[in-house]
């Protein structure tokens, strides 16, 4: 899977792409992330951003600098091909899941192009076959942070970047959030791991571990079952 991030701020972006997961999946061959510096698009004397048309607060960014770099990324047109997304972060458009994060990892690429300011200049969507996508109902200031986020998302999911078996049981994997998780010491300042889990029982853990997880869900998402 290749990704390729637009932004004005790529030191933003570029050290976290590099480490954990997200690292050890491009070293592996799995996944290729390439950091796009929009500046290198803007004329020089040029701005990235100007004033909205008929007044208001903030600035707006100009459609020129991101079409090129996207005429760059696309081959020298705005066709975006079977298997490419071009998704912009934004609170307009639906809220990310896990259902859209398997479905962004199936592509061959997906192109992320980060806004700032008071947004992009709307008839981009005019010129490319884009589509937003939120984080949820807050504002941030960029699309550096969301981009983050789903690139995160999408490369753990990606086969061979963490254990299968961490993968299908994970939440969002199934109905139910993940079952609670204890480590080493059995008891911590008076706290004492589930007796189940020290038995040895594999079927009898299985079993609550997913009674745990039914009742997780029912009491801290109930929407989930809705």
């Amino acid at each position: 899977m290749r990704i390729d991030v637009v932004t004005l701020f790529p030191q933003f972006i570029e050290p976290l792409v590099r480490g954990s997961i997200v690292g050890r999946a491009q070293a592996k061959g799995l996944a290729e992330i390439t950091v796009v510096d929009l500046w290198s698009f803007v004329p020089d004397g040029e701005r990235a951003d100007d004033a909205p048309y008929g007044g208001g607060a903030g600035m707006v960014m100009r459609l020129g600098p991101i079409v090129a770099s996207l005429e760059s990324l696309l081959g020298g047109a705005l066709d975006v091909p079977a298997g490419t997304r071009v998704v912009l972060p934004s609170p307009a458009g639906p809220v990310f899941n896990q259902a859209r994060a398997r479905e962004y990892a199936a592509l061959d690429r997906l192109i992320l192009v980060c806004g700032h300011y008071e947004g992009i200049d709307e008839r981009l969507f005019d010129l490319v076959r884009a589509e937003e996508i939120s984080l949820g109902d807050f504002v941030l200031t960029g699309g550096e942070i969301p981009a983050l986020a789903i690139i995160d998302a999408c490369v753990r999911i990606l086969p061979g970047a963490i254990a299968a078996e961490s993968a299908a049981n994970e939440s969002f994997s199934g109905p139910d959030l993940d079952w609670p998780h204890y480590t080493r010491p059995a008891v911590f300042r008076g706290e004492s791991v589930p007796e189940i889990l020290l038995s040895g029982d594999h079927g009898k853990v299985a079993a609550w571990r997913a009674e745990r997880a039914s009742e997780r869900t029912m009491r801290r998402r109930p929407d989930l079952r809705s």
